[in-house]
């Protein structure tokens, strides 16, 4: 059963991040406390499949699309449960709470390019790229330097 999660949840919902970190062989830099705040201030909001699935979401206004967009920054599912539609799942819960939040949603995530199987997933879904958008980020001693 998919539910939305609380800060109560944090530690399940943190415990789902790091197997997704591991299962990615990305670092994993987050802690218990910080997950805990960031749920607490809305910064971050999570819908759980027990301890089978994680989908990490946060909330943003598109004004060009006038609606709120749900960036899934973390979608994780337990080896044991992929092929049984749990992702898609987790992508609906987090739509249905978005609009349930801020009325008229849309989805946004991004995807390592040389993450075949997780592109083939999202584009069967209906995802699509943007043609001319490119995401930046800006981080360490640039955003130190910025004045």
């Amino acid at each position: 059963m998919i539910r939305v999660a609380g800060v109560a949840d944090a530690a399940a919902v943190t415990a789902a991040l790091r197997q997704l970190a591991g299962a990615m062989g990305d670092p994993f830099r987050s802690d218990l406390a910080q997950v805990e705040r960031a749920l607490a201030c809305g910064a971050v909001r999570a819908v759980l499949a027990g301890d089978q699935g994680v989908a990490l979401w946060s909330p943003f206004l598109s004004t060009t699309r006038g609606a709120m967009g749900a960036y899934v920054s973390d979608l994780w599912v337990a080896e044991t449960a992929r092929g049984q539609g749990l992702g898609g799942a987790l992508l609906a819960a987090v739509r249905d709470a978005a609009a349930a939040e801020f009325g008229r949603v849309f989805l946004r995530l991004s995807v390592y390019d040389d993450n075949g199987g997780a592109r083939a997933f999202y584009e069967r879904l209906g995802f699509a790229g943007k043609a001319g958008e490119i995401w930046l980020t800006l981080e360490g001693v640039a955003l130190e330097a910025l004045a």
